[in-house]
């Protein structure tokens, strides 16, 4: 995947892009995606933003356990993407679905298993801190249909991933010198610096971010990210790193698996909802801490709650039966067992 990049034009017309009229409203626009392969010849796709979906084929997805519907966007696409990838690939649009948020990721979950840091004395808290600027931003802070953490995307496990610069430099610190830590590789969406010290995030709650007029927007912190080998890719060659840089991943697993819930993968990072209502953010912004936890949270990945009991009895329907037509109805009958 690193060999792929895209870029995203709102204002260009996609009326007839690879088969696909555009969809009504004010939502046209194209994504362009860069195949560069480090050994062959640069191609490119134009892909609609927002196809119309009455002639595509519904799918089911399960990303994470976590299930949804999807529109596979059809031979033409799909084959461009199988050439590059080498197998068979599809390219799905979630459309208006949503994915459901589980275990204890989801901030009305979270919040039932953290302790947060009292105050000092009888003085106001010293959790809601300033701290520098974001380096690295998110465009555009835009709610995906619900708030506090109802819905997914096709994010891995929550809109939002957080990390500081000063963690990167530690993770630099552990390479040989000359050597630096690409920021990209950790795939964060909101990058802060000006903190006291290395992995000061594992605590943080909230973070409030201070826009335009005093407003702010705050970002829950539910849980953290917990890294796997995509730490070691080269992103020349698409392929896992030699050297020094194909152990990142074994440096941190040292002394970086902190998370009881998940103690075999390292930390990096902490998953974030929107906590208020959105708005746009941009580089050098000030944020706060609105929120520490005295302790690190612990990662669940199903909650005891008849929600995710469901969820998981469909991801486990789906796999069995992969594109059942009745999902839902089979999800009831699941449901009317659990409950009885």
């Amino acid at each position: 995947m690193g060999l792929f990049l895209q870029t995203i034009d709102h204002e260009q017309a996609s009326a007839d892009v690879n088969g696909h009229k555009s969809a009504s409203g004010s939502d046209n626009g194209t994504v362009t995606v860069t195949y560069s392969p480090p050994d062959g010849q640069e191609k490119e796709i134009v892909i609609p933003l927002r196809p119309p979906t009455e002639t595509l084929e519904e799918v089911y997805v399960i990303l994470h356990n976590s299930p949804t519907k999807a529109f596979n966007m059809g031979s033409n696409i799909n084959e461009w993407f199988s050439a590059c990838f080498g197998f068979e690939t599809m390219l799905v649009y979630l459309g208006p679905h949503l994915r459901p948020v589980l275990g204890n990721l989801a901030p009305r979950n979270a919040a039932k298993d953290v302790r947060v840091q009292p105050p000092p004395g009888d003085g106001p808290t010293n959790s809601r801190s300033w701290l520098g600027s974001i380096a690295s931003y998110l465009p555009s802070l835009r709610s995906i249909g619900v708030t506090n953490g109802d819905g997914l995307t096709f994010a891995d496990c929550a809109p939002y991933l957080v990390i500081t610069e000063e963690s990167v430099h530690e993770v630099s610190s552990r390479l040989p010198e000359g050597m630096k830590m690409d920021l990209t590789k950790f795939r964060a969406n909101i990058v802060l610096t000006g903190t006291s010290g290395a992995y000061e995030e594992d605590f943080w709650g909230a973070i409030s971010i201070k826009g335009e007029g005093n407003t702010s927007k705050e970002i829950l912190l539910t849980q953290n990210c917990m890294r796997c080998q995509s730490l070691n890719i080269d992103y020349k060659t698409g392929r896992y790193g030699t050297g020094e840089e194909g152990q990142i991943l074994k440096k941190l697993m040292k002394d970086r698996r902190v998370d009881e819930g998940k103690k075999w993968s390292p930390v990096f990072g902490r998953y974030g909802f929107l906590g208020s209502e959105e708005g746009a953010i941009k580089v050098g912004d000030e944020v706060m801490i609105s929120k520490r936890n005295s302790e690190r949270t612990k990662f669940c990945k199903w909650y005891d709650t008849i929600d995710n009991v469901a969820y998981a009895y469909a991801s486990r329907l789906a796999r069995t039966l992969m594109q059942p037509n009745d999902w839902t109805g089979l999800l009831t009958r699941q449901l009317h067992k659990v409950k009885s």
